[in-house]
């Protein structure tokens, strides 16, 4: 993709790998850096099971070279999780709670959302199955049934 010389670059965040551990720290209220890797690892090898495609390639792109080392080192599975499926199979993996599980989830998926910029995030969130807007910290906003909307068109074409 060729950029058009006379409008602006967007700017994206860059993080050294350290310092995305502490946002994940400070954001996740973990007690140590350790705690904090760990759940960078663990979450980020989950999303790298599920993520496919250029999405891939660009969010690896963006992350600090020992995150996307994390993300890329993993196969992408044949049947996709869901959002909620996503939290219970890491908890499952971990031994943790679901609670816990959720929040750390949602600590390092916000740090991965600043870092993948809004553009590339949605692009990821139409891949992915439903339940992940969330987890990212977006509202996850669902089409209408087809039903509902051939309603609405038959009643505006009828006026």
């Amino acid at each position: 993709m060729i950029s058009d010389p006379r409008t602006p670059l967007q700017q994206l965040p860059v993080m050294t790998y350290e310092q995305m551990l502490e946002k994940v720290r400070y954001e996740g209220a973990c007690p140590t850096r350790e705690r904090a890797e760990e759940a960078v690892r663990l979450i980020l090898a989950g999303l790298g099971r599920q993520l496919t495609g250029d999405e891939r390639v660009e969010l690896a792109a963006r992350l600090p070279f020992e995150a996307a080392r994390v993300l890329t080192a993993q196969i992408p599975d044949t049947q996709p999780l869901t959002g909620w499926a996503f939290v219970r199979d890491l908890a499952a993996r971990t031994g943790a709670s679901l609670a816990t599980t959720r929040w750390d989830t949602g600590a390092v998926f916000s740090t991965v959302a600043t870092l993948a910029g809004p553009d590339l995030l949605t692009r990821m969130l139409r891949q992915l199955p439903s339940g992940y807007a969330l987890l990212f910290g977006r509202a996850e906003l669902t089409p209408p049934p087809e039903r509902a909307v051939s309603i609405r068109r038959q009643a505006r074409s009828s006026r």
